[in-house]
């Protein structure tokens, strides 16, 4: 299911590229272009938003799963760590996400959120002017979340998804609860 979902997203959000412009001046304006009379902009982006949402309560429920059945043991164990960084990914996926349309909303998260990077020890203040591109949100911050977004994110998801399922099918399938905690299931169709 979450494999789908993402699939979906990737779609969604090639197709929202058409309409959307990534500066400050239009940014909000082509959200609400989206949903003038007549356009399936607005359905696609519909449709990109519950398909996120509903993604990071599918990943948790399946990350809650793996933890109820025990198969974050010591041979699965890469494999919950890739879980969890994908997990982590798919957040500030949604983050970076809420902040496109540029609207007050958008504003005030993303100052908050850099605001609060600055907290981080060592590296926070660095985290945040990057993010930032300087000392203020502004034009180069949309800039920066909009390449997060449709770039940086989804490459580290397949990259990270394709070794997943790699790791997957070398541990030799899913595991199951019943009597013994070692029965799987194959990933090979019989």
């Amino acid at each position: 299911m979450a494999a789908t979902l993402f699939v979906i997203l990737l779609g969604t959000g090639a197709l929202q590229i058409l309409s959307y412009s990534g500066t400050v001046e239009s940014a909000h304006q082509s959200i609400v272009n989206m949903y003038r009379r007549g356009s399936p902009a607005g359905f696609i982006r519909n449709i990109h938003y519950w398909a996120g949402n509903l993604l990071v309560i599918v990943a948790l429920l399946h990350l809650l799963r793996v933890y109820l059945t025990g198969a974050t043991g010591q041979r699965r164990r890469l494999n919950w760590v890739i879980g969890c960084c994908l997990f982590l990914l798919l957040l500030f996926a949604n983050f970076t996400g809420y902040l496109l349309p540029w609207d007050q909303l958008a504003f005030w998260a993303v100052t908050i959120f850099t605001n609060m990077l600055g907290y981080v020890p060592f590296i926070g203040t660095w985290l945040s002017e990057m993010l930032r591109g300087g000392n203020e949100v502004g034009a180069v911050t949309l800039a920066n979340f909009f390449a997060i977004h449709v770039a940086f994110i989804p490459v580290c998801i397949i990259i990270l998804l394709i070794f997943h399922f790699w790791l997957i099918r070398k541990a030799g399938g899913l595991i199951r609860i019943d009597d013994s905690p070692v029965d799987r299931v194959p990933t090979v169709p019989v």
